[in-house]
């Protein structure tokens, strides 16, 4: 066993519990927070995606702040910070797009694609 010299024993659990509370404060913001999403697909083959900085133009000129802009296999996944941006944007982009796109939103869209490795947009 580490023996602590100078450092009182009886302290130790008060410092022990101290360190995991500043740690608890650190982390848990970061787990509560709840990333939307929305999902943009083709709905015809031989249709293509839009272009994802058109799309940030345009929201972007509608006031919908966007996180970032992935294109994910056959789909273009758009994260917002909240949900009031999501349901804003969805409106924006159904009367933005043409038919033949399917806009949905939903957190299973992010949880299917956790790629990040593809460009983002932002």
């Amino acid at each position: 066993m580490i023996k602590l010299r100078g450092f009182p024993r009886r302290l130790l659990p008060w410092a022990l519990g101290g360190a995991f509370a500043l740690l608890a404060v650190c982390f848990i913001p970061n787990l509560m927070q709840h990333e939307t999403v929305v999902q943009i697909r083709v709905a015809n083959s031989g249709t293509n995606l839009p272009d994802g900085f058109y799309l940030y133009q345009q929201l972007s000129a509608q006031g919908v702040r966007i996180k970032s802009i992935t294109p994910s296999g056959d789909a273009l996944v758009i994260h917002f910070e909240n949900e009031e941006q999501s349901l804003a944007a969805q409106k924006v982009l159904k009367r933005l797009l043409p038919q033949g796109f399917v806009v949905a939103a939903g957190p299973q869209a992010s949880q299917q694609y956790p790629d990040a490795t593809r460009p983002t947009y932002s």
